[in-house]
C-alpha cells in the first residue's frame, strides 16, 4: 500500500510540477493559476503515504527521512489551501519538485531511529511544530521570489516569469500572512512542548529548544517592525531567511547530527 501511495505522490509531484509551470508561463498579474488536479491528487496520495509510514505497529516512527516528508506534505498542503485565497499556487512549480525529493528520501531510505510510544499531547506538539515549519518554509521561498523580482526591477529588466508573478505588493502581503500565521503555530508548538514534555531544557533537546525560540523572536520583531514601524523590503527578506534557518538548525540539523553523524 505505502509504495503504491508513494509511487502516486512522486508522479505526481513531478508531472503537477511541470502542469503547474505551464499554467504560470500562460498567466497574467490579473489571473493567477489555480492549482492542478494532478498536483491535489498528488497531495492526497502524499497524506496516505505520510500516515503509513508515521503511525507504525510498534508506535510513532519520526526520524529524519519521515520529518522531512511529512514536512514536505505539510507544505504542499498549506501552499494548496493558500491558493485557493491568495496567488501562492505559482510556488508549486518549485515546491513540488522538491517535494517529490523529500517524499523519495522519506520512504525508500531505511529507519534511522526506533518507533516510539505517544499520547495526544505529543501529536498536538508535532503538529504544531510541523505546521510552524512548513508556514516558515513558504515564507522563505516567498522572501527568495521578492528578492528576485527586487533585483530584476532595479535592474529595469523583465523575464516572462517576472511577468507571470503577481505584483510585488501583493507577494510582499503573502509574505507577512505566512509569517503571523507562522508564528502562531510556532507559539503554540512551544507552547505544547513546555506544558506536555518532561523536560524542553534537557541535556537532548536543549539545544532544539534555544533554536527555536531564537527564531520566534527573529519573527516576532519582525511582525512587530513591520506593522509598527513599516520594515519591508530587504529588511524583511533578511530576517525571515535569518529566522528559517534557526528553525532548519533546531530541529533537522540536529537530528541529521544524532542519526547520521554520531
Amino acid at each position: 500500500m505505502i509504495f503504491t501511495s508513494s509511487l502516486i505522490a512522486l508522479l505526481g509531484y513531478l508531472v503537477g510540477g511541470w502542469r503547474q509551470r505551464q499554467l504560470l508561463a500562460t498567466s497574467s498579474h490579473q489571473q493567477q493559476p489555480r492549482p492542478s488536479k494532478i498536483g491535489v491528487i498528488a497531495w492526497l496520495a502524499h497524506s496516505l503515504t505520510v500516515y503509513l509510514h508515521i503511525f507504525t505497529s510498534q508506535g510513532l516512527l519520526l526520524d529524519l527521512g519521515a520529518a522531512i516528508s511529512l514536512t514536505a506534505w505539510c507544505v504542499v498542503g498549506v501552499v494548496l489551501f493558500s491558493s485557493f485565497r491568495k496567488p501562492a499556487a505559482n510556488l508549486l512549480v518549485v515546491i513540488m519538485p522538491m517535494s517529490a525529493l523529500c517524499l523519495a528520501f522519506g520512504v525508500f531510505t531505511p529507519p534511522t531511529a526506533a518507533p516510539m510510544n505517544y499520547a495526544t499531547e505529543l501529536l498536538l506538539h508535532i503538529l504544531f511544530s510541523f505546521l510552524a515549519y512548513a508556514l516558515f518554509a513558504v515564507a522563505a521561498l516567498q522572501a527568495v521570489i521578492l528578492a528576485y523580482q527586487n533585483t530584476i526591477l532595479k535592474s529595469h529588466h523583465s523575464s516572462t516569469l517576472m511577468r507571470s508573478l503577481p505584483p510585488l505588493q501583493t507577494m510582499e502581503s503573502l509574505l507577512f500572512e505566512m509569517l503571523a500565521t507562522g508564528i502562531v503555530m510556532l507559539t503554540l508548538g512551544l507552547a505544547t512542548g513546555f506544558i506536555y514534555m518532561e523536560d524542553m531544557f534537557a541535556q537532548q533537546v536543549v539545544h532544539k529548544t534555544l533554536l527555536s525560540v531564537s527564531a520566534w523572536v527573529i519573527f516576532a520583531a519582525l511582525l512587530v517592525g513591520h506593522y509598527r514601524f513599516g520594515w519591508r523590503g530587504r529588511t524583511a527578506i533578511r530576517w525571515t531567511l535569518a529566522g528559517f534557518g534557526l528553525l532548519l538548525l533546531s530541529y533537522f540539523g540536529s537530528k541529521l547530527a544524532v542519526e547520521y553523524l554520531l
